[in-house]
């Protein structure tokens, strides 16, 4: 299936929506065979160029809501931080692999858990603007007194009088569904939103621990190969499918 600037049209209406906002993509090449094991089942390496591709994502969810059920504040808004892989499947879906989520709202932490297997981590997230950028910044909740747990930092300055759109760029952003491991199967849960508009953006600090801890050590020792800004979308999410047994 060929990766499109817009989404084709969710089947059986919108189940979830959330707000995307000043969102910092940052991206390192990884060969094919390091991430093929962290794959949910029937998916395999999405590739560009003949890498597989680790993302480091940060933003600002707002504006949550399941169902017909209203947004709420209260714990549908918060800065999140991801690492993601890249991947496709026997049908040819691409979409995204989340290898893990920090989140600083405990009840969307176990929500995501409990319905899609996520796997969301309970931690103190913040994010604030800079005088040429975004600052973001997270620490995992201690699960033990004394506990060292992941850090993460990270400062982007932005250049919003450009815009970038190339294949690369399409390939890293247009993703329009997920592929998680639930329950023995590989579930695909599809989305859709606006196309990004995307700005070049550097890595000013950067100090990360989450990528270690989701299995993939080493990768931020290197200078990212790509590093995007959007100022965000709004995101609709469909009705899940599972496929294939482990």
């Amino acid at each position: 299936m060929d990766l499109s600037r817009t989404a084709p049209p969710l089947r059986g209406g919108v189940v979830a929506a959330q707000e995307w906002r000043q969102v910092s993509f940052v991206h390192w090449r990884i060969a094919p065979e390091v991430v093929a094991p962290l794959l949910p089942p029937g998916v395999v390496p999405d590739l560009f160029d003949g890498s597989a591709w680790v993302g480091l994502i940060a933003f600002r969810l707002g504006d949550a809501r399941i169902g017909p059920l209203p947004p709420t504040s209260r714990w549908g808004s918060f800065t999140e931080v991801n690492v993601r892989l890249y991947g496709v499947d026997a049908s040819g879906r691409r979409g995204v692999v989340f290898r893990s989520l920090e989140a600083s709202s405990l009840p969307a932490v176990l929500a995501a858990r409990a319905l899609f297997g996520l796997p969301y981590v309970w931690s103190r997230t913040d994010q604030r603007q800079s005088s040429n950028g975004w600052q973001y910044a997270s620490r995992r909740r201690a699960l033990r007194p004394g506990s060292l747990e992941p850090r993460f930092r990270l400062d982007v300055s932005v250049d919003e009088t450009r815009t970038v759109d190339d294949e690369l760029s399409l390939f890293l952003t247009a993703r329009w569904g997920l592929f998680q491991e639930r329950i023995g199967r590989t579930l695909w849960l599809p989305n859709e939103h606006e196309p990004w508009v995307l700005h070049p953006a550097k890595v000013t600090t950067l100090h990360d621990e989450l990528c270690a801890a989701a299995g993939i050590p080493g990768i931020v020792d290197a200078p990212p190969d790509s590093v995007l800004f959007s100022p965000g979308v709004d995101a609709r999410f469909g009705l899940g499918s599972m496929k294939g047994a482990v």
